[in-house]
């Protein structure tokens, strides 16, 4: 079994990149396969989930060049020849690993198209709801079938049709739904609108608008028409805030660490975990160096001191939802009580990251209280070492490493294989932090300029 073996530094004193944003790969994968064109998309993150997407497309016969590779994992610079909206029909069921941003998006995707396809996934995958997403494109006139052991969940069989316009109000906020119902009404006649009752990540919408199609955002309500052809560009994939916020923790613990995380994405939809650990104390400064790409790219600079406790905001949790278990790690070390409420979504995602968060804090001498919708975590006690269970979750096996950076002993993270969904390298950038190196980009991640 895969395992992170941890111990507790004395500094953090370094400057390096992260891989490519997850988010933003698999939305480059599709929208630069459904474009008009080839597309030259850089930075992409060679991740099994973004992969898997990536293998989707191919499979629906988007050609794809391989211009660059991260040895070990898979193209990281690609030109990918569009299909002009036109996909053909998969041979085989599409595996979608781990990704429920893989399979929710591309249900939307092939919900339009002339032909049957069948989304598959792990077993986690398999027990997580996608009633959120066939509802709204049942509503459009999709035929979806949910196929797995538990109701509405994947595989997923989607009978491709016409579909029809709609107005969606969404009953939580979710980029997903919302990305699955702007995708599908890209294939109708007409024009549909997602509205949302709170802000989320606006990835999808910016990375449409890069490739050239119009899209209208009304206050909460963002529309498409139908019909629009997205037209090849280069596109650059920023460095994965949600991959920088483990860092960005670690160092912001350590009284008299510094620490530069180099060229990565800084959109306002994914900054909220900055703004929670600098409302906790830390001192984070923030440099925008490019908007080319639609997204505002750059430094973020984090110094180390003491923490203090805070409460998460309920508009602030949409945007924060994959940050939580490392926050929860920031306020284990901080002096006084966190409150992470109005997060019951957190229970189903790879594992329920609730109630793991709370066992495994605990395990670690964390003072913790459960609740049905989030915990409050009252901070200041030391930590110590323990053997800790990730149940295959690719964040929580993260973020108790990094808690394991601040332990008393020898923390051993079990099941960590699952981190290559999201962070090829992270056991290698783990390894140059446990050296207490000032360079942890010793390996093969490419650096993309500015």
């Amino acid at each position: 079994m895969s395992e992170f073996r941890v111990r507790s530094i004395r500094t953090l004193a370094a400057e390096f990149p992260v891989p490519g944003d997850k988010s933003m790969s698999h939305r480059a994968a599709m929208i630069a396969g459904l474009a008009d064109g080839v597309s030259t998309v850089r930075n992409f993150l060679p991740s099994e989930d973004c992969l898997n997407t990536l293998g989707a497309m191919q499979a629906c016969g988007v050609q794809v060049e391989v211009l660059e590779e991260m040895p070990g994992f898979g193209p990281t610079s690609m030109r990918i020849h569009g299909r002009k909206m036109e996909l053909s029909a998969p041979t085989k069921p599409i595996d979608c690993g781990n990704s429920g941003t893989g399979m929710r998006l591309l249900a939307g995707l092939f919900a339009g198209q002339s032909f049957e396809t069948e989304l598959f996934g792990d077993e986690s995958l398999s027990g997580r709801p996608m009633g959120r997403i066939t509802d709204p494109l049942g509503q459009m006139g999709a035929k979806i079938d949910c196929l797995g052991a538990k109701p509405g969940c994947a595989p997923l069989k989607i009978h491709g049709t016409k579909l029809t316009p709609i107005r969606y109000e969404l009953p939580v906020a979710s980029a997903q739904v919302k990305s699955a119902v702007l995708l599908a009404g890209m294939f109708c006649d007409g024009t549909t609108t997602a509205v949302q009752p709170a802000d989320t990540r606006d990835h999808t919408e910016r990375m449409l608008e890069s490739f050239g199609v119009k899209i209208r955002t009304e206050g909460q309500a963002i529309s498409i028409d139908g019909g629009q052809v997205p037209q090849a560009r280069d596109f650059r994939v920023p460095g994965d805030i949600s991959s920088a916020a483990f860092w960005v923790v670690a160092a912001a613990a350590l009284p008299g660490s510094r620490l530069v995380i180099k060229n990565v994405g800084l959109n306002p939809t994914r900054t909220a975990v900055l703004d929670v650990i600098e409302r906790m104390g830390a001192k984070i400064i923030r440099t925008v160096l490019s908007t080319d790409d639609g997204e505002p790219i750059g430094d973020v600079e984090i110094l180390g001191g003491a923490l203090k406790g805070t409460e998460l905001l309920k508009a602030e949790i949409p945007n924060l939802i994959d940050e939580i278990p490392v926050i929860a790690i920031a306020a284990a070390l901080a002096e006084g009580q966190t409150v992470i409420r109005n997060a019951k979504e957190l229970r189903v995602k790879e594992t329920d990251r609730i109630t793991t968060v709370v066992n495994n804090l605990r395990a670690m001498g964390g003072q913790v209280e459960e609740f049905e919708d989030g915990m409050v975590i009252t901070g200041g006690s030391p930590l110590h070492a323990a053997t800790v269970e990730s149940h295959g979750d690719h964040r929580i096996a993260m973020a108790f490493a990094i808690a394991g950076l601040f332990a008393e002993g020898e923390t051993v993270v079990q099941n960590t294989a699952c981190v290559n969904t999201s962070y090829p390298g992270f056991s290698k950038q783990l390894a140059a932090v446990l050296a207490e190196s000032k360079s942890l980009a010793d390996y093969d991640l490419p650096v993309v300029p500015v």
